[in-house]
């Protein structure tokens, strides 16, 4: 028998709209309905339903992250299917239902390896839902690599694009690439015929390649203002063409120190706000314990500041952010907490096609995260099942 509960007594942020004091109905893996707290009241409903009090407390839609590398010791470089599992445990505590595991640019070998560990574990996972395969390389400058590793940075090959599709079995949904590499619009064609969401990334385009990359399909932009060619005032580069061109979606790591609030700020003001998309960028031991041995993408690495740094040279190797905190951190920045939450889920479902996901409407996929007011993750349901519960025990109804 399919599992029924209301959640009443809650701020919905739906995705599209913000319902105080409204409640929302969740039969089996979808939501059945949303309305006000006064019609809650004037509801019967029978034994079988269990009815949680949200106490006032945020209902989101579950949180998509389309762009990490790991979390709590597990990483997409591991090359397993376990990795890959931990990683779909780990999210619901933070917010996410939805995921694509990101694979940074390896040896060919390994990199299918890391693809198969994300096709086989498909269908298995125990919390967060895998959407599919992002790639962020090997296709990217050599000039802005950001903490990639160079000796497996290459020039467009479409042999080796055929050979990593078939080994994720239709599953890679997004690339980074460079739009000025030779081979590229070749490239973007081929991919744009199989549905794989294309971001430029790790380039150092001009103004003129980004706009020849987006004639060819490539439309959404990796970690905003990061590992990208600056904004000039005589060629307004990577950034500029972000900036200027409103169809171009992008990633933003709302971490605040990757990119300045002030300029976050400027981009809500400049771009349409359902074409940013929030990302974590998390490395493999985000919320590791800190007294273990921290690696990632096979370098060691030390926690200082809410940042990793690389053990050998302390250069920045990237985020220890989770999208519940990017959500918060947006807020704090001046976003208004409906953008927020929007870029958070609505806009990557609709960005990588998801279908009924991403908002809390009729008929959608029962993904919700309960948040309190300092934007603590108090429940997780994903596909209408709770897979995280701060409170199971008092609650009594797992």
């Amino acid at each position: 028998m399919q599992s029924v509960f209301c959640i009443h007594n809650a701020t919905v942020i739906a995705g599209y709209a913000r319902m105080d004091r409204s409640a929302v109905l969740v039969e089996g893996d979808s939501i059945a309905d949303v309305f006000s707290e006064r019609r809650f009241a004037q509801k019967s409903f029978g034994s079988q339903v269990h009815l949680i009090d949200a106490g006032g407390a945020f209902l989101t839609p579950g949180l998509i992250d389309t762009h990490l590398h790991g979390i709590g010791g597990f990483g997409t470089e591991d090359l397993s299917i376990e990795s890959i599992l931990g990683m779909s445990r780990m999210l619901p505590a933070w917010g996410v239902s939805s995921f694509v595991p990101t694979m940074y640019p390896m040896a060919e070998k390994d990199m299918i390896r890391a693809i198969r560990a994300v096709v086989l574990a498909m269908g298995h996972e125990e919390g967060a839902k895998i959407i599919g395969i992002h790639i962020e390389g090997p296709f990217i400058s050599p000039a802005q690599l950001g903490v990639q590793r160079i000796e497996f940075i290459q020039p467009v090959d479409l042999g080796l694009m055929q050979r990593l599709w078939d080994a994720s079995e239709g599953h890679i949904v997004s690339m980074t690439v460079a739009p000025e590499l030779k081979g590229m619009r070749e490239l973007a064609l081929f991919c744009n015929q199989l549905g794989i969401v294309l971001q430029a990334g790790h380039t150092d385009a001009s103004y003129e390649n980004m706009i020849e990359g987006m004639q060819a399909g490539i439309r959404h932009s990796t970690h905003m203002f990061n590992a990208m060619s600056r904004l000039h005032h005589r060629n307004p580069n990577a950034v500029g063409a972000i900036l200027i061109q409103p169809d171009l979606s992008c990633e933003i790591i709302a971490d605040g120190l990757h990119v300045h609030p002030d300029l976050i700020r400027l981009l809500f003001r400049d771009k349409p706000e359902g074409n940013i998309v929030l990302v974590t960028d998390s490395l493999k031991p985000t919320k590791q314990a800190a007294n273990t041995p921290m690696f990632a993408n096979d370098e060691e690495v030390y926690f200082e500041n809410n940042l990793f740094y690389r053990a050998r040279d302390g250069v920045i190797a990237g985020s220890s952010l989770t999208m519940i905190e990017g959500v918060r951190n947006l807020v704090r920045f001046g976003v208004p907490l409906e953008s927020a939450v929007k870029m958070a889920s609505a806009n990557p479902a609709r960005i990588f096609s998801l279908g009924r996901r991403g908002m809390i409407s009729p008929g959608y996929k029962a993904d919700l995260v309960l948040a309190d007011m300092n934007f603590e993750v108090q429940m997780t349901i994903i596909d209408g099942k709770i897979k995280y519960d701060r409170n199971a025990l008092e609650r009594g109804i797992l």
